[in-house]
């Protein structure tokens, strides 16, 4: 509960720097990554150095300064029984060793955070991340709990390696303020270059000792070499994926083990998920550096049997091909030397081009739409709960609704639907007879549209005098989306909580109530009409979900115009279409990382 509280507190108020990415909600080390990979590339195509340094704090945890926290706490405004109650957790804490069944004799934890504990990480966090706010501004620096990486670019490498020393310098001095200590060993330097002539490596020192300059490097699970040809990764990541072949290879015998269903998820969870880690970043590398994991896709094909072996020979034209060029300096840049490859953000703005939602805005998930103590409570009736749609009669449904609304008569009903099709999405209300809609980009999901439908009842409802309404909608999922506001992380249901939150403030009283579709119950016949026949646009942002779906629809339909398109292909007389979502799809990794 405590931990919960100050969460929310520090991202609310931003005390924890946009650059730290552990332990956060909705962050993940693939930030780090990939703004680590779009600093490299910008640097060289403006043919520029980049010099990164990746620091190992010893014993991070254990030599954590615990006066410090409470100076953080104390910075960041947090005063009064939480501080005291913090100051208690820290103190007076006390561990035994365990050899056996034998315990030693206690032993004082004087410095660092109890192990284990759930408030130890956020205050961590919060400490730690202070060493971001002392670097220069010329200084990019990326944390992940305590994996630190700084970096500078420029065209002069003496000047680099100034504003680096002064970087590591400042560094060191708050390392000995707060009780930590920059490993010697362990810390490693590289020189991102693509420049041919003669160049000297930077000199940068932690105290005497020269930080060395490697040529490649593991940063949160992806190796980065100075070329940024990702050829190490690649060739690490075969390796491990060929031990881990042997288990389907003894899974697959002919007479035991596993079905062809059970190899594919154990493919899919043991081999594909290290494969599709940090592929947004290195599936930029060129077609013959990703051609060496073709072989581990081949090994379990032949395992499989049946399956059609060649989907990953050919792999599919690049989803950034076709894209018009942004006006963008830095992408004109880029335009003009050809040979550069473009980062992560810009490589997918070009292939949703192809999308023709490159234009389209998405929503920002807020997960600190409420606080922890006062997270909204919804509810909704469900008087059909007892009845199979499948086995009653309609008349049975309509019958029980209006004995529903002779009990609610004092609430005016509000009757909402979405609609999907293979063309448009669309939501509809209807209220006192009176029915509109909004048309909705093609893109959006059923789901969407049922709260976005909600979402415009509510909107109504703000405008109207009367206090007591009754909303009607058949979308179970939507409305147990609504009941699960800790878990849900949908935009529109967040906005759909903040508004009834409003309008309660207002005295109004609103109930919801769960329909069947379908089964002649005018109202919502009315609006399931006007969902389908929607004309107005609504220009609404997109929820991030709905983009994922039609991103995987589209790359499915590259994937079936290749296969269309194979030369002395036997199977496709046989399987002439993949199956969007069967047991095709999760094979299909390793030559589909640059899609």
């Amino acid at each position: 509960m405590v931990n919960a509280r100050l969460v929310y507190q520090l991202e609310k108020t931003r005390c924890i720097p946009t650059f730290q990415s552990g332990f956060r909600k909705g962050r993940s080390t693939l930030d780090n990554i990939i703004n680590l990979e779009t600093q490299i590339r910008n640097a060289f195509v403006r043919r520029n150095h980049l010099v990164s340094i990746f620091f190992d704090i010893e014993k991070a945890y254990d030599h954590t300064w615990r006066h410090g926290i409470l100076r953080s706490l104390h910075d960041s405004e947090f005063q009064g029984n939480l501080s005291i109650f913090i100051q208690n957790f820290l103190s007076s804490r006390i561990f035994r060793v365990r050899l056996g069944n034998i315990f030693s004799q206690p032993f004082i934890q004087d410095e660092g955070v109890p192990q284990g504990s759930v408030l130890s990480v956020t205050l961590f966090s919060l400490h730690f991340s202070k060493i971001l706010t002392i670097l220069p501004l010329t200084i990019s620096a990326s944390l992940y709990v305590d994996d630190l990486q700084i970096s500078c670019q420029g065209s002069d490498i003496n000047l680099i390696e100034r504003q680096l020393q002064n970087a590591v310098n400042k560094l060191l001095i708050w390392c000995n303020d707060n009780g930590h200590t920059l490993s010697l060993t362990k810390s490693s330097c590289v020189h991102f270059c693509r420049k041919r002539g003669m160049h000297p490596d930077p000199v940068i020192r932690i105290y005497d000792t020269v930080i060395p300059v490697v040529e490649k490097i593991p940063f949160l699970g992806i190796i980065f070499d100075r070329k940024l040809t990702f050829l190490p990764h690649v060739l690490q990541l075969r390796k491990r994926c060929e031990k881990l072949l042997n288990i389907i290879k003894v899974l697959s015998t002919t007479s035991w083990g596993a079905d062809r269903t059970a190899l594919l998820r154990i493919y899919h969870s043991v081999i594909l998920s290290r494969i599709d880690y940090g592929c947004e970043v290195y599936g930029s590398a060129c077609s013959s550096v990703l051609r060496r994991l073709d072989p581990i896709h081949h090994c379990v094909t032949d395992f499989l049997g049946s399956f059609p072996d060649n989907t990953g020979t050919q792999p599919v034209r690049n989803l950034s091909s076709d894209a018009v060029t942004p006006a963008s300096k830095k992408v004109r840049l880029y335009a003009a030397r050809t040979s550069n490859i473009l980062p992560f953000c810009e490589r997918m703005k070009r292939s949703l081009g192809d999308l023709d939602i490159s234009t389209v805005q998405v929503y920002h998930i807020d997960f600190f739409s409420f606080p922890p103590w006062d997270v909204p409570q919804f509810s909704f009736l469900n008087p059909f709960s007892k009845f199979d749609k499948s086995t009653t009669n309609p008349v049975v449904f309509q019958q029980i609704f209006l004995s529903h609304r002779t009990q609610f008569c004092t609430y005016s009903p509000i009757f909402t639907d979405g609609s999907k099709t293979a063309s448009r999405v669309g939501s509809g209300v209807v209220f006192d007879q009176n029915a509109f809609s909004r048309r909705l980009n093609a893109s959006c999901s059923v789901l969407t549209a049922e709260l976005m439908a909600i979402w415009l009842a509510l909107e109504k409802v703000f405008t109207l005098l009367e206090n007591t309404f009754c909303i009607y909608s058949d979308s179970l999922s939507a409305l147990e989306t609504l009941s699960h506001p800790q878990t849900s992380t949908h935009p529109i249901a967040s906005k759909i909580l903040c508004l009834l939150a409003r309008l309660k403030a207002r005295d109004c009283e609103i109930l919801f109530c769960w329909i069947p579709s379908h089964v002649g119950i005018h109202g919502n016949e009315l609006a399931d009409t006007a969902a389908k026949s929607a004309s107005i646009d609504l220009n609404h942002p997109l929820p991030y979900a709905d983009i994922k779906k039609s991103l995987l629809i589209y790359v499915y339909s590259l994937w079936q115009e290749s296969w269309d398109q194979q030369i002395r292909n036997k199977l496709h007389s046989i399987q002439p279409f993949y199956p969007l979502f069967g047991a095709a799809w999760p094979i299909w990794g390793p030559s589909a990382i640059k899609q």
